[in-house]
């Protein structure tokens, strides 16, 4: 079978195109024939590599996916063929106390499609039956593969982590991530009072008020910060829920209110920040991480979807063939909610 191969780390020359052997599914697991991949950051990061970190290279990159059963392993029913299905992207592979809680992703047996293990970039993929979520017939397959992984986090963070509530206000950076225009869109669904958003594009700015912003700033210009208190009427946000990390990162403690809480899923204008522990303790502020969630959470958020209630938003298709092109506009910023590799 055909499959996207990192050897080496570095650029998108090293997303190889290659012929592999089509995986075997072992007890306990099921084949599943790709129909399409969503790419998210991680995936750039597992190409770049990252310092201090090794991965288990070869790899095949990918995270989520969504296709049909072909094969299935001892122990897993044989009416599970053919059925439709979109992957959850994260696994625990021990029975751990964590596991037992219902947080996968606190485990130390604890990996990621794509990152620890190959993942979906591929004509073809071997996953544990429980990661195996059935898709009913009125879901299309883009829909199911563009919303685990980052409606995933972005759950986790305002539910599990900061514990939005309703009534109150949330800033969520970056409007025009895959974690963000899942984010607003969880937030609007748990009843925040007021939604804001940033971002340095105007077109996506409109997108992102369409989809339930309700003020969206510029993080680019100095005063965002002071503009987004100045939106509560001086209180300051509830919550704010970050990615960017090193270049928001003060602004985000400055407009939060008292007992605020930030919360971090990555840094990609980089990690390095000092914290003004004076704004930390005069204030009352949590700082949160937040990575992944839990498989019972994905089942709920595909429950989500179903009903219409949660609408994962697509950028655009590209063929597997074009991974390095969809890398390219990842990294550039150059994207508006997900990006699916049709395989």
């Amino acid at each position: 079978m055909r499959a996207v191969v990192i050897r080496e780390h570095g650029g998108y020359e090293r997303l190889l195109h290659e012929d592999v052997p089509v995986p075997e599914p072992a007890p306990g697991e099921v084949r599943v024939r790709l129909a399409l991949a969503g790419l998210n950051h991680l995936d750039t990061w597992v190409r770049r590599g990252v310092p201090g970190h090794e991965f288990p290279l070869p790899l095949t990159p990918g995270c989520d996916g969504a296709g049909v059963i072909d094969a299935v392993g001892p122990g897993v029913p044989s009416r599970r063929v053919g059925e439709r299905v979109v992957l959850a992207p994260g696994f625990a592979k021990g029975t751990d106390a964590e596991v037992a809680r219902g947080n996968d992703q606190l485990s130390s047996t604890y990996g990621i499609f794509g990152e620890t293990t190959d993942g979906t970039c591929a004509e073809a993929v071997v996953v544990p039956e429980r990661n195996a979520l059935l898709l009913p017939a009125s879901i299309e397959l883009a829909t199911a593969a563009a919303f685990p992984l980052v409606y995933l986090t972005a759950w986790t963070m305002l539910v599990r982590r900061a514990r939005l509530e309703a009534g109150e206000t949330v800033l969520i950076h970056a409007a025009g991530s895959g974690v963000s225009t899942a984010a607003i869109q969880i937030a609007r669904l748990l009843g925040a009072r007021l939604i804001l958003s940033t971002t340095s594009s105007p077109g996506k700015a409109e997108k992102a008020r369409h989809m339930g912003a309700d003020i969206v700033l510029d993080y680019t210009k100095p005063d965002w910060s002071r503009e987004a208190k100045k939106a509560t009427g001086g209180k300051g946000l509830d919550v704010v829920v970050d990615h960017i990390g090193q270049a928001t990162f003060e602004g985000s403690l400055r407009c939060l209110s008292k007992g605020g809480r930030y919360v971090t899923c990555g840094a990609t204008s980089g990690p390095a920040t000092q914290i003004p522990l004076n704004l930390v303790f005069f204030k009352s502020l949590s700082l949160l991480g937040s990575t992944m969630g839990s498989l019972g959470d994905v089942h709920r958020l595909l429950d989500l979807v179903v009903s219409g209630r949660l609408r994962p938003v697509i950028d655009s298709v590209l063929p597997l063939s074009q991974v390095a092109e969809a890398h390219r506009r990842l990294e550039a910023r150059d994207v508006y909610g997900k990006l699916l590799l049709k395989i």
